[in-house]
């Protein structure tokens, strides 16, 4: 029988990743996730399944205790809020260019700099369009309940372990603190040693192996190497677009209009296109789960079908770029949203589709 429990975002992906057989984890306090290392040392998961636990003196410190964990094939990962994700982009590019699976929570909040500890979703290009240096992607998973908050750390290990390649949970501060009711899931194993030397032949473990490169590094010197190199991660994002696209439709089959929305603000939007269709107007709304890979073909396919789509996050306008690169031109889109940490309104959101869709009679 499901075990069912009422708990907050940020508790669930503490209680997911103890459940899913997390080897560690390594963190930092800063709102509005706090909640996910507190929990876990509550749970004292080193004492019923080894999970090391460690609050490190700083972001910095932390993605560097992820990046030695990650070589060694260990299931790891780490959680922060927007600027001490900020903190941890170096880290987060050497992961990427090693190759190195794990796990990278970001529970935005408003900024830029320190900001407001109120929510937000302008995290989106620093985290889609790989925020740190270099020309690399974090496959990258936008939950928009208590429920995904969970689900989204089985899934997010299992597609960073598949493409060794790093994972990010971005959610936003209201899915954070938002509590619901959440189905956890079942307890796994965690790898032995045996098992992490047949699934990640190239990780180090301090014996003698046939790999032919460390990668606990991702320098290489020779510039024709590292454009090889680099093909190599362009290939693999390419073969993720192609096979781990995931998005969710609401009302799209009739929609005049069609909004796009993802975590909190794909919530609100339910609401608004509830309320709309009562009056009259039907809106549809598209919610992309995969930021990277972004569900761009599936909008494209809306471009010829709608008479407008507006993009509404919690930010001002980012996502709204790759909605407009989906559609080529072929249909009218737009952006709204609230800064700061405001949170809009479903009434709000329909008076944004009307101002900028459908033309105002004068009397």
């Amino acid at each position: 029988m499901d075990e069912i429990r009422l708990m907050k975002g940020n508790e669930a992906i503490a209680h997911a990743a103890i459940r899913y057989g997390t080897d560690g984890y390594f963190g930092y306090p800063i709102t509005p996730q706090s909640e996910i290392l507190e929990t876990l040392e509550a749970e004292e998961p080193w004492k019923t399944t080894g999970m090391v636990v460690l609050q490190a003196e700083s972001e910095v410190a932390a993605i560097n205790m992820v990046y030695g964990g990650a070589g060694t094939g260990k299931r790891v990962m780490t959680s922060s809020s927007s600027p001490g994700i900020s903190l941890k982009l170096e880290g987060i590019s050497y992961i990427a260019g090693a190759e190195l699976p794990c796990l990278i929570v970001n529970v935005m909040r408003g900024g830029p700099g320190l900001g407001t500890i109120q929510p937000s979703q302008a995290d989106y290009f620093q985290t889609v369009k790989g925020g740190g240096h270099g020309d690399y992607r974090l496959i990258t998973l936008a939950p928009s309940s208590v429920q995904e908050m969970a689900d989204f750390v089985t899934l997010g290990f299992d597609l960073a372990f598949k493409y060794n390649n790093p994972a990010m949970i971005l959610a936003d501060g209201i899915i954070g603190q938002l509590m619901e009711k959440v189905v956890l899931p079942p307890f796994r194993k965690r790898k032995t040693e045996n098992e992490i030397t047949a699934e990640s032949p190239w990780a180090a473990n301090g014996k003698k192996t046939n790999r032919n490169r460390n990668v606990i590094t991702s320098l290489e010197l020779d510039p024709a190497i590292m454009e090889q190199r680099n093909i190599h991660l362009q290939e693999k994002y390419a073969e993720i677009a192609r096979n781990e696209v995931r998005y969710d439709e609401y009302q799209c089959e009739d929609a005049d209009y069609l909004l796009v929305a993802f975590g909190s603000s794909a919530r609100i939007c339910r609401k608004a296109i509830d309320s709309a269709r009562k009056d009259g107007l039907r809106l549809g709304l598209l919610r992309p789960i995969t930021l990277f890979p972004y569900p761009s073909e599936a909008l494209a396919k809306y471009a010829d079908k709608v008479k407008g789509m507006l993009t509404v996050e919690l930010n001002a306008g980012q996502m709204v770029e790759d909605v407009r690169l989906a559609v080529n031109g072929k249909v009218k889109v737009e952006h709204f949203g609230r800064l700061g940490g405001i949170i809009f309104t479903p009434d709000e959101i329909l008076n944004a589709v009307k101002e900028k869709f459908i033309p105002q009679k004068i009397n």
